[in-house]
């Protein structure tokens, strides 16, 4: 008897007959398929776009609900710019007189805030500015000039308020307050006093074109934009521009108006303290 080989295979492939009467043997052995080429994947899932906040009077209505009476929203303007003061508005609305329309003053064009601050100004409770200059901007830095300008603007409000519906920080002002972040597009008496202080600002920077027209106030508003850096790199700085930002420091060929934030603010008791009495 033959011995098997130890190489032979113990199954075999049987033939698939074809409709041609011949018969053809099946691919065990399929290639491995390889990466699907762009033009075959699927395509990605869109991104949903985020959906801008509301702005509503919920806040102020849940204020409302828990007692408070005199809710005055507060937001500041300019605080990003070179040039000029930063300006804050306080505003009591009236739950009776709406005013449709109000967000925040950054996505409404200049015409529709013109006739918005207008109106604001008619149906409001109250309302107020205050601001800080350039030069307390340069002495305690812009966070804190900003919420100083909110201070000013609040302790005129007439009737004093009771409750504060601020726009991300907080005031030094001693009533309940809510910081929001985004308030001005969330709330509308944020929106109301952003409105309000950003037609007062503009109207400032307008008046400071006709003094300092070479850095075009008038269209930039005091920010950092191309025509105003170039501005500075010819003309330099003026005494109103904020030396603790860096394009104006950088274009303040060579005087050195400014070199850090002061620290400690002393009172007037510790000014005079040396004197006979004390102080004044």
């Amino acid at each position: 008897m033959a011995k098997a080989s130890l190489t032979a295979r113990p199954s075999r492939v049987h033939g698939i007959p074809s409709d041609n009467g011949e018969t053809s043997i099946p691919n065990l052995f399929p290639a491995t398929p390889g990466p699907a080429s762009p033009a075959d994947a699927p395509p990605a899932p869109a991104k949903k776009k985020a959906r801008a906040p509301r702005c509503v009077s919920r806040f102020e209505r849940e204020a409302r609900e828990r007692g408070y009476r005199a809710i005055a929203g507060v937001d500041e303007v300019g605080r990003g710019a070179l040039f000029g003061a930063v300006v804050a508005a306080a505003v009591i609305l009236d739950p009776e007189k709406p005013i449709r329309g109000l967000n925040d003053s950054k996505v409404l064009d200049a015409e529709d805030r013109l006739r918005l601050a207008g109106e604001i100004k008619r149906k409001c409770v109250a309302w107020t500015v205050g601001a800080a200059d350039a030069f307390e901007v340069d002495q305690i830095n812009i966070l804190e000039a900003s919420r100083l300008a909110m201070r000013r603007a609040v302790e005129h409000l007439q009737p004093a308020p009771d409750y504060l519906l601020v726009d991300a920080v907080t005031v030094d002002w001693p009533v309940a307050q809510l910081p929001l972040i985004d308030g001005d597009a969330r709330c509308r008496a944020i929106a109301a006093a952003s409105i309000v202080a950003k037609v007062h600002r503009d109207a400032l920077l307008d008046r400071w074109h006709e003094v300092f027209p070479q850095y075009n106030l008038a269209s930039n508003k005091g920010y950092s934009t191309p025509d105003h850096r170039r501005a500075l790199a010819e003309f330099g700085p003026t005494a109103l521009h904020r030396f603790s930002f860096e394009p104006v420091r950088l274009a303040n060929l060579g005087f050195a108006w400014w070199s850090n934030y002061r620290e400690l603010r002393a009172t007037q008791g510790q000014l005079f303290a040396n004197q006979a009495g004390g102080g004044l």
